[in-house]
């Protein structure tokens, strides 16, 4: 080795790390990783015997620790891009709550601090300056818990009355009715609730089956390990079968659109080797998932997956969920355009309202709890935080990759696809003010945050001169 080479190499060594994913980066590790297991961890709590008297506590911690980071996070990570709608929706959320049909104090002020709580990764995550470690990290952690949610779906319809937590209260109230709508028929002629996993609605595992194919497919395409892939491959097989048995039909309708997501920006990118795997497993984990649960509810299976061909897809929607997004827009948007207050709908209408609430609403979809809570403010401020989130992630996943991170495009590809997942099912679901809510926020933030490049020193005001 020449003297030269030597050198080269040694200031090599000693120079700094580049600039879009510096050494204080790693600090954000052990705070996001913290956040997540306690978001999870609290959800496992709600399906502990006996957590009846601290139910509202374990149901308040999860989002109570985002407001807490949200106070205490400090850092100069660059702001969202989202943070001045964000800013705006806790501005039309405080005029809610002052709003003179607000149910009582508490309710409106736990319902803006829920909405809060959620949007709160958006803030306290960017401060953090993750870098795609803490990218991958996030969506390791969140990948393992929602595939053992939808494996553990799968057992509870395969073994009949075991593996079942208990259902919950609100679901309970509703009636034997519901309740047997909620069932489905095994080949062996046995009832049983739709998989629940590791919440306590029957049906609920089919979110974690949507996060298993899609995070699975991540990490399928990104590792080269063989044991890896496998699992990988199992995790999607076990996500599109608990899919299939769970029937809801919305969420394994976005499944699909999260996946076409993935393959129209590998297709964009041209990345075909990658488009090539997911073409070809993909077919096969969901031929093998549809297989498994035929075996085990074969013509209740059958039957749902019909109803998806038997007319158009939006009178499939309008008999399912369209007619809550209907009304929400040509009944109660026209008689409370500016919203109808905080509290009269959901959780802290449950545990705040106080039971005596005139304008009590059983919301149904994101749209409507939006319309209820804000009116034309809320839906278009919120909205607008979501398509500039989804347009900054959007160009992250067709940029280049920077030095240090050769995944970082495919990696907003899943986060895209991810994200757009989750604003369809605001068409079927109150997702914002949900932890898988706070899920999408967190991870939005922590790649843009590891996209952009770390603003660089900034020189002293008087800088002493230099001498040769």
């Amino acid at each position: 080795m020449s003297v030269q080479q030597t050198m080269e190499g040694a200031e090599l060594a000693a120079a700094p790390p580049a600039p879009w994913e510096p050494k204080t980066r790693r600090r954000s590790a052990p705070v996001v990783q913290t956040f997540v297991l306690v978001l999870l961890g609290c959800q496992v709590l709600l399906l502990m015997p006996g957590i009846g008297p601290l139910r509202l506590f374990v149901r308040v911690a999860a989002f109570g620790f985002s407001l807490v980071l949200l106070a205490a996070v400090r850092g100069r990570g660059r702001r969202h891009p989202a943070f001045l709608p964000a800013v705006l929706t806790s501005g039309v959320l405080v005029l809610s709550l002052a709003s003179p049909d607000t149910v009582n104090l508490t309710a409106g002020a736990a319902q803006a601090a829920l909405y809060i709580a959620v949007l709160a990764p958006l803030f306290w995550a960017s401060r953090l300056g993750p870098d795609i470690r803490a990218v991958r990290q996030t969506v390791m952690i969140l990948w393992v818990f929602h595939t053992a949610s939808a494996v553990l779906g799968v057992l509870q319809v395969y073994f009949p009355g075991s593996f079942q937590p208990q259902i919950s209260t609100i679901i309970m109230a509703k009636g034997p009715g519901y309740l047997n709508s909620l069932m489905i028929t095994t080949v062996t002629g046995q009832r049983v609730f739709r998989p629940m996993g590791l919440t306590d609605i029957p049906g609920g595992a089919s979110v974690s089956g949507l996060y298993a194919v899609l995070f699975g497919t991540g990490f399928f395409l990104t590792r080269r390990t063989p044991w890896m892939m496998a699992a990988s491959a199992a995790s999607m097989a076990a996500g599109f079968t608990c899919l299939y048995l769970s029937q809801v039909r919305s969420v394994l309708l976005m499944t699909g659109v999260a996946l076409s997501v993935v393959v129209l920006m590998l297709a964009w990118r041209r990345d075909l080797p990658r488009l090539a795997m997911l073409g070809a497993s993909a077919a096969i984990v969901a031929v093998g998932g549809y297989a498994v649960a035929m075996s085990i509810a074969g013509p209740m299976v059958a039957k749902r997956m019909a109803t998806l061909t038997a007319a158009r897809p939006g009178a499939v929607y309008y008999n399912e969920r369209g007619r809550f997004f209907s009304d929400a827009f040509t009944k109660t948007l026209p008689e409370a355009p500016l919203g109808r207050g905080l509290g009269h709908w959901g959780m802290t209408a449950t545990y705040f309202g106080g039971g005596e609430d005139p304008h009590a609403t059983w919301v149904e979809i994101q749209w409507a709890g939006w319309i209820v809570d804000g009116g034309a403010p809320l839906v278009l401020v919120y909205c607008a935080c979501l398509l500039v989130s989804l347009l900054a992630v959007w160009h992250v996943a067709r940029g280049r990759a920077p030095p240090g991170a050769p995944d970082l495009p495919f990696w907003g590809t899943i986060v895209l696809a991810h994200g757009i997942g989750a604003v369809a099912l605001t068409f079927s679901f109150p997702l914002f003010v949900s932890q898988p809510g706070m899920e999408f926020w967190l991870l939005n933030a922590l790649l843009l945050a590891a996209a952009r490049p770390a603003a660089p020193p900034r020189p002293p005001a008087f800088a002493p001169p230099r001498f040769p």
